[in-house]
């Protein structure tokens, strides 16, 4: 972390209730050359078609008209470019895409927000953080219902989070930390920049945060802290009679109490608490189920994995993950399409192609106990592989023994556990 940004970090540490100034000062040439570095260079281009590549060619120089425009108070956010891309349920995720110039200055200013709030948010937060992620907030909820005295627990869903962020109240928010109004004109103007969408016409939504943008997801996280973390930890848990938890991923998120009339007064004021706050619940994904030791049959899901109770080997009740069905599902259909599209590809490219797939899916779903979820995919998935590659030709390319072998000579990797790190016996 830069000297200036550490800085930033040990005062917000230090000083909760501290609001910071001349935030805007910080955004130099050298601060945007160094954040530069970690712009992806092979991003799809925004709406004024300048890839990162050609953007570096000049960088010197663009960075320093983009300082003088910032400068000059003359700095306008362009157009975010929207793509539709498929969700796997049979729906789209609307995408957007910044221009270059955006982009690096958007990171810029998310580092400059990380420095603040990763000193506040709470350890309930997984979701777009750095040194944490999804394995980590399944590790803690899979340790808080093993350990803890657990049996309800209240599965939501937040129906279009990211289009239905309130702008005015996120700027309430951010206010409670930052007292400089130039920052806060900048972000007002990634807030409120117009979409373009793919039919060619322009809209300037109200409320939301484009998914895409870089700064999207701290700025998520920020408004989920105020509206749903600290009410949680500062005003529901006091209210219980017994334990309750929060793990929240982005805006996935679970909370387990030990009793059901804890369970079932957060469900009733949960809605209210965020209708406050402009956001909707999803009442089809939103609900109370009685989970404890006794319900083997009883399951939720959460960033992909189901949960249930069930027996290890001594016959002592244990929690056992596995990729959910639907996500399975989603997967496989996904697979298929690649197989499809892809079977005409030169067979050796293809085997490398389908290698860093399968290494994904272990590195993502490689958890313990879910080894049987793996091998099923694979066997699916390498079905699916041998159908299409025999479709490419009015004649069969492999029999199942050639295909086999084929995948040994080029060390296609078989079903294996990724998950290394013990898990700790830890509920704090």
């Amino acid at each position: 972390m830069p000297t200036s940004l550490l800085g930033i970090s040990k005062k917000a540490a230090s000083e909760k209730q501290y609001r910071f100034a001349n935030l805007f000062g910080l955004l130099t040439p050298s601060m945007l050359k160094e954040t530069w570095r970690g712009i992806r260079k092979s991003a799809a281009a925004g709406v004024d078609r300048v890839d990162a590549r050609e953007y570096e060619k000049q960088l010197k120089a663009n960075v320093g008209k983009l300082v003088d425009r910032l400068k000059r108070k003359s700095y306008r956010a362009r157009l975010i470019r929207r793509r539709l891309i498929p969700k796997g349920n049979g729906k789209m995720r609307p995408l957007g895409i910044p221009v270059v110039e955006d982009k690096l200055l958007q990171l810029a200013v998310a580092k400059i927000l990380e420095a603040i709030y990763e000193e506040d948010f709470l350890r309930c937060s997984y979701g777009y953080r750095p040194k944490v992620g999804a394995h980590g907030a399944v590790d803690k909820l899979t340790v808080k219902l093993q350990f803890g005295r657990y049996g309800w627990v209240v599965e939501a869903d937040i129906k279009g989070f990211f289009d239905h962020l309130d702008h005015e109240w996120l700027l309430k928010m951010l206010q409670e930390r930052i007292e400089d109004r130039w920052l806060l004109w900048l972000i007002k103007k990634w807030l409120k920049a117009g979409v373009l969408e793919e039919d060619g016409q322009v809209i300037h939504p109200a409320t939301g945060t484009p998914q895409g943008g870089i700064i999207s997801p701290v700025l998520a996280n920020v408004y989920l802290h105020y509206c749903l973390d600290l009410w949680f930890h500062k005003v529901v848990r006091k209210h219980c009679r017994g334990e309750a938890c929060l793990i929240r991923y982005a805006d996935d998120f679970v909370c387990a109490f030990e009793y059901q009339e804890d369970a079932e007064r957060f469900y009733r004021v949960l809605g209210k608490r965020l209708k406050k706050f402009g956001l909707e619940l999803s009442q089809a994904k939103t609900r109370v189920i009685e989970f404890n030791r006794e319900r083997e049959k009883s399951s939720f899901e959460f960033l992909g994995f189901e949960f249930r109770w069930g027996r290890d080997r001594a016959g002592k009740a244990h929690l056992k993950r596995r990729t959910a069905r639907k996500k399975l599902c989603s997967s496989l259909s996904r697979f298929a399409e690649w197989c499809r599209e892809n079977r005409s590809v030169r067979f050796q490219e293809l085997m490398e192609q389908l290698k860093l797939k399968l290494r994904g899916y272990y590195n993502y779903y490689g958890i313990k106990g879910n080894s049987l979820g793996l091998k099923e995919f694979y066997t699916e998935a390498i079905q699916q592989l041998f159908k299409w590659l025999n479709r490419r030709s009015q004649r069969t390319s492999f029999s199942w023994a050639e295909f086999h072998a084929q995948l040994k000579v080029f060390q296609i990797p078989t079903p294996r556990i990724t998950e290394s790190r013990q898990m700790k016996l830890a509920v704090s």
